[in-house]
């Protein structure tokens, strides 16, 4: 899978870091959220959520919406709290991998997230060991910076003329499937991996 290959592009949500979307869902309906299913994904969000992940609002409008929609005076730490139970842990074999990959590869991550998880998440799963998360990849392509989503084409093409790289020499690993459908179409080579699994094996067959 790795013949011809210069790069790789990684999610995060689902294929670095593993997701509870359930624990979200009961966070915001125990804030009284009630109607939150409707718009939450494993892979891409709607409505609210889903113009945080594209940079349409900020985080402070995304939360005062929040508010108004629940009709409490909920603080900002409530709220956040809330979101960030969307995201667990990134499982330290997978860390080792990307710091092993980048020793042969050009290594990016292409994700659909948003500020307050990005913000929430890089310093205590990435900023470790005396690591930083720039040791993990050469450059971060976020959804909410970019104003595009997977499996939107724009965002791929936005990562290849940045990035300098070309489609065909490079690895996209995705667990959503019309992500890799879209990468497919464009010239990528790909890979889907399961919830949870471990694909070191991918690149060392």
């Amino acid at each position: 899978m790795t013949n011809g290959i210069k790069n790789i592009v990684f999610d995060f949500g689902g294929v670095l870091i593993n997701l509870d979307k359930q624990a979200c869902i009961d966070a915001f309906v125990g804030l009284g959220m009630e109607n939150v299913r409707e718009y939450l994904s494993d892979y891409r969000q709607d409505g609210i959520f889903r113009r945080l992940e594209i940079g349409a609002i900020s985080p402070g409008q995304f939360r005062n919406e929040i508010r108004s929609k629940i009709g409490k005076p909920l603080s900002d730490q409530q709220i956040d709290k809330a979101w960030m139970k969307f995201l667990l842990d990134v499982p330290a074999e997978k860390l080792d991998l990307l710091l092993q990959l980048r020793k042969k590869y050009r290594v990016f991550m292409l994700s659909n997230t948003n500020a307050i998880h990005i913000d929430g998440i890089i310093e205590p799963v990435f900023c470790r060991n005396g690591h930083t998360f720039d040791d993990y990849f050469e450059k971060a392509y976020f959804s909410y910076e970019i104003g595009w989503a997977k499996p939107d084409k724009e965002i791929f093409e936005y990562l290849l003329k940045d990035a300098g790289i070309t489609a065909g020499e490079t690895l996209f690993v995705d667990d959503a499937e019309a992500n890799v459908a879209a990468a497919e179409a464009m010239g990528f080579k790909t890979y889907q991996p399961e919830s949870f699994e471990d694909f070191s094996a991918v690149f060392y067959n």
